[in-house]
């Protein structure tokens, strides 16, 4: 059986002061998978769990903690993680697929979205979410299939953790890793390895693991990533690089002015390839994110729930005390028969679209036989998301809707959204 192909590229950004327009953090990612499959969002309250209890993550179990923060996560709909998502103390995290020298373990383990998902239950700052995603490496490892099909595709992963102060990149080798702080300014993370010799932290046998394989010699600066580079990357991951380069050049361009506006239309860049699709893959989904640095103002996320952001809306999401669950970006559930519960796993396939995901379908199909309806809808469709900006505009000069409305605007757009696609 042919190997799969790797996809080309996702991409994470954020912005920190003096890089945003505003005294706000700024977030995004475009999440890139095969082209079939459905991202789903879902919120999850705030819960306590009794001592003891064992957590069923998409293959392995482990000990749940014993609190698990309020979540909202867009998730490839087959797995229990997550591509990205942000929780209610204000930190979101994306992560990457990376491929390195250190070898992939062919078992099953958490996979890297298990490990945002985790992170975002689990710490209340971009720090204790680096901490808690490398300690759960440590015990549980990382692998196992990260795609819905039985031809074997794995790899390690590296995250961007954010929060309303600082962020955080962490890149890992198995369950070896290095982490660099940024405190100001915009960065953003691809495909491949960034941090070289600018290391805030890192596991404590990564070096000596290096130079009792051969890999650095022990003299002269630590470069991470020219040691644990992979000496035979994907062949994709040239071009993985040139969007790497891409997706810097688009935020310098913003350097200083950077917004929620302005980061969607880096996620919608079609030229550099940020937003992504080609052969098998194309991006799925996408969120971004305004963390404000004063704390008494509320975090907001926006997604889509949609593949090509090009062509979708992006629907603020808030937390709150009362969030109206929204059923239609929610995926069928299949229990015990689902195909990634079954061994051997992936042996068939389910349809996993959800309501908003089918009419957003009809309407690209709409777009791509008629232009000029196309046109119509997608010109409508940006109204819809420039009035939600303008409201979450209000909000952050410190307008205080009702706590009712903040629960139910994530509902409200998907449901607007949907009746423009009748």
């Amino acid at each position: 059986m042919a190997e799969p192909e790797p996809p080309l590229s996702c991409d994470c950004f954020v912005s920190l002061p003096p890089g945003s327009q505003d005294d706000h953090v700024i977030f995004g990612k475009n999440s890139d998978r095969p082209r079939d499959e459905v991202q789903e969002v879902l919120y999850y309250p705030a819960t306590s769990h009794p001592s003891g209890t064992m957590l069923e993550c998409t293959y392995i179990q482990i000990p749940q903690a014993e609190h698990t923060h309020a979540v909202v996560l867009s998730r490839p709909s087959w797995l229990w993680g997550a591509e990205m998502g942000a929780n209610d103390k204000g930190v979101c995290i994306g992560n990457e697929a990376v491929w390195t020298r250190e070898a992939i373990d062919p078992g099953e383990a958490l996979l890297g979205m298990d490990l945002v998902r985790l992170g975002l239950e689990r710490a209340d700052s971009a720090w204790g979410a680096v901490s808690v995603i490398t300690g759960l490496l440590e015990q549980h490892g990382q692998g196992g299939p990260c795609r819905e099909d039985p031809a074997p595709f794995s790899y390690h992963n590296s995250f961007l953790l954010v929060d309303r102060n600082e962020a955080w990149v962490l890149e890992t080798a198995g369950k070896l890793w290095v982490a660099q702080k940024v405190t100001e300014g915009v960065k953003n993370i691809s495909n491949a390895l960034t941090i070289g010799t600018d290391i805030s932290a890192e596991h404590p046998e990564l070096r000596s693991v290096a130079q009792a394989q051969g890999w650095w010699s022990g003299e002269g600066e630590f470069c991470f990533n020219e040691v644990f580079k992979s000496e035979n990357p994907p062949a994709r991951m040239e071009l993985a690089k040139k969007r790497y380069s891409g997706g810097t050049q688009l935020l310098q361009q913003h350097d200083g002015s950077v917004t929620a506006e302005v980061m969607m239309s880096i996620l919608r860049d079609k030229p550099s390839g940020i937003c992504m699709d080609s052969g098998g893959f194309r991006t799925t989904g996408s969120m971004v994110s305004i963390l404000p640095r004063n704390p008494s103002l509320p975090c907001i996320h926006f997604l889509t729930a949609t593949p090509d952001p090009s062509r979708s809306v992006f629907k603020p999401f808030i937390f709150s005390e009362s969030v109206t669950p929204v059923s239609r970006v929610i995926s069928p559930q299949y229990g015990p028969d689902d195909p990634v519960r079954k061994q051997p796993r992936f042996q068939s396939q389910v349809d996993r679209r959800h309501d908003l995901y089918k009419a957003h379908e009809g309407a690209l199909q709409t777009m791509e036989t008629n232009p000029d309806a196309g046109n119509a809808l997608t010109e409508t469709l940006r109204m819809l998301e420039g009035q939600c900006l303008t409201d979450i505009s209000a909000l952050l000069s410190g307008e205080s809707p009702a706590e009712e409305e903040l629960g139910d605007l994530f509902f409200d757009c998907v449901d607007t959204e949907l009746k423009f696609y009748q």
